[in-house]
Parts: structure tokens; C-alpha cells; sequence
């Protein structure tokens, strides 16, 4: 079985406020930040498109996924205040997603379960 078979990604999409794209692009230097001292990260990066921001990230089983947001809860409260998170996609194992379900409620998000994949 894979090391990777637990793995969980998460893709948030932030809609970025008018005027404070800039803003944003500062916060995420503090993310990356952060998340460098996390070691069950997979990776980590952002991507723009105009005032829409996404991060893509992974993370070795939903536990691990849960320590990241506790570490950069901080900047999410900021990330709040300059933009909307819009979506938010967790994709995974069934049984790592059910593991995020309660602590993610209150989040706009979709689950996509796992169903196939190549073992390396």
C-alpha cells in the first residue's frame, strides 16, 4: 500500500475584495510561511486568476490536514477580512473525508471520495 493512501487534498478558492489583491499576496508569503515547519505536508502553493485566489495542498491523512488549519488559523481569520473563501474542495480516502466532516461544517465545501488511483 501506498504511503499516500490516508493523503487528503484541499483546494479553497478566495474571492479577494476590490482593491486588496496586493494585500492578499502579502498574507500569502505568512501561509507559505507557516506552513513550512509542518512536516505531513505534501505541498503547498498558490495560484491566481485576476481577484480569485486558489491554494492547492495536500496533506498525508485528514489529521494532518486539521493540524495545518489549526497552525494558520491566524491568517485565515485575516484572510476573512480582504476576501471570501467561495469553495472549497477536500478530496481523499472515504474514511479521512469522514474524519473532516464535523470539523469543517461550518466551511462551504465539497467532498470527493477516492475512488481509484495508481500505487506507487
Amino acid at each position: 500500500m501506498s504511503q499516500l493512501s490516508k493523503a487528503v487534498s484541499i483546494h479553497p478558492y478566495f474571492k479577494i475584495n476590490e482593491g486588496r489583491v496586493n494585500d492578499f499576496k502579502s498574507l500569502m508569503a505568512e501561509f507559505i510561511e507557516s506552513t513550512q515547519t509542518e512536516k505531513t505536508c505534501l505541498y503547498y502553493d498558490f495560484s491566481l486568476n485576476g481577484d480569485v485566489a486558489f491554494c492547492r495542498e495536500a496533506y498525508v491523512d485528514a489529521g494532518a490536514l486539521l493540524a495545518h488549519i489549526e497552525n494558520v488559523s491566524a491568517h485565515l481569520e485575516v484572510s476573512g477580512e480582504m476576501s471570501d473563501m467561495i469553495r472549497v474542495e477536500v478530496h481523499g480516502p472515504a474514511e479521512e473525508l469522514a474524519k473532516l466532516k464535523e470539523p469543517l461544517a461550518e466551511l462551504p465545501v465539497e467532498y470527493f471520495v477516492r475512488v481509484t488511483g495508481a500505487q506507487f
